[in-house]
């Protein structure tokens, strides 16, 4: 193969490509775009709050996938000493459920986006989100529950899309900060 030639597309890649052209048609209001960056700021918030990921994290994630659970099975097959002997240590190993539960709330991550678009655009973010039709934290809450919707992203049973409501308003958040500074500097 020549530096000309096409890559081939990996078969995980074309179900990647393929399972987020369903979920932006599954939601039908926002571009591509607008997922990858929900998905990435996901991450960042996560990081932040709980710090990275571990190789824990990820074995128990893998295992939630695989069997079809939720972290409370994870938690009462743990209690019960049903989950696999490797499981069991690396949960141990990261020091109990409590410390893999990696859970956001819909509050938490809106202003975790809120945070995120300002690093990554500064005084453009509320532009960029603007853009991908995202004027509200309500939009963030249909963007995560169309990836809840696709079996792409968990929740709690008690999480729901008013969680997501008008936890601020677009102008304050993303222009405010920006005021407060230039008074600041004066």
């Amino acid at each position: 193969m020549t530096d000309n030639e096409p890559k081939p597309i990996m078969s995980n890649e074309i179900q990647r490509i393929k399972t987020l052209d369903e979920l932006v048609q599954h939601v039908g209001l926002y571009p591509e775009n607008a997922f990858l960056f929900v998905r990435e700021g996901l991450s960042t918030t996560a990081e932040r709050l709980h710090g990275p990921e571990t190789e824990a994290h990820r074995r128990l994630q893998q295992h939630l996938l695989e069997n079809q659970l939720d972290w409370p099975d994870v938690i009462a097959a743990y209690s019960e000493g049903t989950l696999p002997k490797p499981l069991h240590r690396a949960v141990d190993d990261a020091g109990g459920c409590d410390k893999l539960d990696r859970h956001i709330t819909g509050r938490q991550l809106c202003w975790g986006l809120r945070d995120h678009a300002l690093q990554r655009w500064g005084l453009l973010a509320r532009t960029v989100l603007e853009a991908w039709n995202i004027r509200s934290t309500d939009d963030f809450g249909r963007i995560v529950f169309g990836f809840i919707d696709m079996d792409l992203m968990r929740k709690k049973p008690e999480d729901c899309p008013d969680d997501f409501h008008d936890i601020y308003k677009f102008d304050e958040a993303f222009d405010m900060p920006i005021k407060r500074e230039k008074n600041e500097e004066v």
